[in-house]
């Protein structure tokens, strides 16, 4: 794992998405559950990579080429994790850059329970080794397509999401789509200004 300083942030580059995996997609498919329940062990940053890359990674030679569409490429929808317990990397809350294949740290600490209380107290977000938040920002898409742009996002976000729930089984992993939660708990808890939490998504090794 390569580490850059830049000021006071910590910038982690990750290692790269693998390309093919030892699954089909139509195993994946089949297979594909909602699962709350993760054994207490950590992942290492190879999984979050790939998890990551899942679900807004670069996938041509031109940044608008991603994992998951988006409309007219407007690219609205950002991605967050909330790391307690990932192998070799700091507990905190970490913002993805698809086209530098890289996390920034933007808060230190396992802020788990925290966000947990924000999800109405569902233990799956507590118990995850890594929850993913993702979150929209809606102006880069109503711009363009005014109040009907509001529903291409949560199209988007289902694409995202649905790619991870996949890449998570292809990893023997677990995960679950969770929408409820208070959004300006989160809002506060991650410091976001003009993003909307839309979904969260914790991940554990698979019971």
């Amino acid at each position: 794992m390569d580490t850059k300083i830049t000021g006071n942030r910590d910038i982690i580059r990750l290692p790269q998405p693998s390309l093919k995996g030892n699954m089909s997609v139509e195993e994946a498919i089949k297979i594909r559950r909602s699962r709350r329940n993760y054994k207490n062990e950590a992942l290492d940053l190879r999984e979050v990579s790939q998890l990551l890359w899942a679900a807004q990674g670069i996938t041509g030679n031109a940044q608008y080429y991603k994992s998951a569409p988006s409309a007219g490429a407007t690219d609205p929808i950002e991605i967050y994790i909330i790391t307690g317990n990932v192998r070799n990397l700091e507990n905190g809350v970490y913002h993805y850059n698809p086209l530098e294949n890289t996390i920034t740290l933007k808060i230190p600490g396992d802020l788990r329970d925290d966000l947990c209380n924000a999800a109405l107290n569902q233990g799956c977000v507590r118990d995850a080794s890594v929850d993913i938040l993702i979150t929209a920002v809606y102006e880069r898409t109503t711009s363009k397509y005014g109040e009907r742009g509001i529903r291409y996002i949560y199209m988007g976000v289902g694409h995202v999401a649905q790619n991870v729930y996949l890449q998570a089984e292809s990893l023997n992993l677990s995960t679950v789509v969770v929408g409820a939660f208070d959004d300006n708990m989160i809002k506060r808890l991650l410091n976001l200004s003009n993003e909307e939490p839309l979904y969260i998504m914790p991940v554990g090794k698979r019971l």
